[in-house]
């Protein structure tokens, strides 16, 4: 636990360094396309889970890398004698939809917060209160919305799957001005900035280690 927090305060300081702000991210108002790209990935598809799989099999074989967390001696701990939770956690995401605001708490501390769009009417996104599935993703390339591309990764990088298809994420430029809104297909959305930062502390701790709340 000692090394992951280190890890994890090393991380933090580096991203800080490099003159990353942590900031909200809300709307870019200049942003000349503001439709709003639904993401292919529906997660109340009752078949989500045959979908990812196969999504999973073309990210492992377009990127090289593994579409899942490795598992951990610590994983199997957690699943018999629980673990940390929330802000006990290394990284907790603590996403409140009533302001669609996320709070990202790093070793106890707030470090962050930012405007996310969960999703809209119809696609209400459900309380979550747990660890990750291990299920993560630096990019997703959409066949069906290829005109919500950013910057090469699809209209879901940087995605960490809570579980099935909800997944926080980031979300392409014309999605950006209705951050702060509720506009997602169920999954949370934020800008990609925040999103690749929140990706890479859940790839430097494990899931056993980060926590995700949605309420």
């Amino acid at each position: 636990m000692k090394k992951n927090h280190q890890l994890t305060s090393l991380l933090v300081a580096f991203f800080l360094s490099t003159g990353f702000s942590f900031s909200a991210h809300a709307a870019d108002n200049n942003s000349e396309d503001t439709t709003n790209v639904l993401e292919e990935i529906n997660p109340f598809d009752p078949n989500i889970e045959q979908t990812l799989e196969q999504i999973d099999a073309i990210y492992e074989r377009e990127t090289g890398k593994s579409a899942h967390l490795p598992e951990e001696f610590i994983d199997s701990i957690v699943g018999v004698y629980g673990g940390c939770s929330r802000e006990t956690c290394a990284v907790w995401a603590q996403v409140v939809k009533s302001t669609q605001t996320m709070y990202l708490y790093v070793n106890g501390s707030l470090r962050g917060s930012w405007a996310v769009s969960t999703g809209m009417s119809g696609y209400g996104t459900p309380n979550f209160d747990r660890h990750p599935d291990g299920r993560i993703y630096d990019r997703y390339s959409s066949a069906k919305y290829p005109g919500g591309d950013w910057n090469g990764l699809g209209n879901m990088p940087y995605a960490v799957f809570i579980t099935g298809g909800f997944a926080l994420h980031g979300t392409p430029k014309g999605n950006w001005p209705k951050l702060g809104t509720r506009a997602s297909h169920g999954c949370i959305r934020m800008h990609p900035d925040n999103a690749y930062m929140f990706n890479r502390l859940v790839r430097a701790n494990g899931k056993s280690n980060v926590w995700i709340t949605v309420q």
